[in-house]
């Protein structure tokens, strides 16, 4: 596995594979890897001829009272699991790299309706920081396919959209949530969660399960995620919100809608969690 911090480098070795014809898939992360971004590395390979992955913490997607100072670092582990997972090469940029005139001072890409609600109103400029690094990333590294996990739902949906809206020639394969034994979505932020925390966190799961039958018969929506909200809470974790959506669009569901998604985010001690699931009604 290479490891190239330089866009003129990053770009002379796509350009090599390109010339040869091959394809290629791209995992953009930012670091601290568990067994969920190995997930995507692993559905790269098969679908492409090279897969590249991307290391970067990108300030531009935190708050101003988020944790970025704080977000784990772990750059050898993370090496070794990528070449362990036969990852061909790591992009690995400094923010003056991405952003050499500082983020003040950088275009944006911005995607409006779909990025509006849950996390995006969680988290003011949370997503025009995704869509625009992932747009600068997938300029520099010009992927066939990109792969997303989804557990980050309202990412994927996102980035599919500025996609089709920017007319990028990019499949986004969304590869499926990676989870604990308890139910736990793998996630970075698990990391600030002691023992008994975890054990709490699994109950915004096992609340969306419960969520999924009761709306196979109930299309009381509003009603429920309250309901579930009220659960979530009891355990001690403080919920965020937790919504039921149309699956593409993440317009609150009708009672004619057959595809949802449920969305949820809660905070368990210093974590802010997000999980989701999705639904098909009869």
């Amino acid at each position: 596995m290479q490891t190239i911090e330089k866009i003129s480098n990053l770009r002379g070795e796509i350009n090599l594979w390109r010339q040869q014809g091959l394809k290629i898939a791209f995992v953009p992360t930012m670091g601290n890897l568990h067994q969920g971004h190995i997930a995507l590395i692993e559905k790269a390979k098969l679908v492409a001829d090279k897969v590249v992955a991307s290391i970067f913490v990108n300030p531009m997607q935190f708050g101003a009272n988020e944790d970025i100072h704080n977000y784990p670092s772990t750059m050898p582990e993370d090496k070794e699991k990528l070449l362990a997972a036969g990852c061909d090469l790591l992009f690995t940029p400094t923010s003056a790299i991405i952003y050499p005139k500082g983020i003040d001072n950088q275009s944006y890409v911005e995607v409006p309706n779909v990025s509006q609600s849950y996390c995006g109103e969680s988290r003011p400029g949370h997503f025009r920081g995704v869509t625009t690094v992932v747009c600068k990333l997938f300029n520099l590294v010009q992927p066939d396919i990109a792969c997303f996990g989804l557990k980050d739902y309202q990412q994927v949906q996102v980035i599919q959209t500025m996609v089709e809206d920017l007319s990028m020639p990019i499949e986004i394969l969304a590869v499926e949530t990676v989870r604990e034994p308890s139910g736990l979505a793998l996630s970075s932020r698990n990391n600030y969660l002691s023992e008994a925390e975890k054990e709490i966190a699994a109950a915004l799961s096992q609340n969306l399960q419960w969520l999924a039958k009761e709306i196979q018969s109930n299309n009381d929506f509003i009603g429920l995620a309250k309901k579930a909200a009220s659960f979530i809470n009891n355990t001690g974790m403080k919920t965020d919100y937790i919504h039921i959506c149309h699956a593409r669009t993440l317009q609150s569901a009708s009672e004619d809608d057959k595809e949802l998604v449920i969305l949820a985010a809660a905070h368990c001690g210093k974590a802010r969690l997000i999980d989701n699931l999705q639904v098909k009604l009869a």
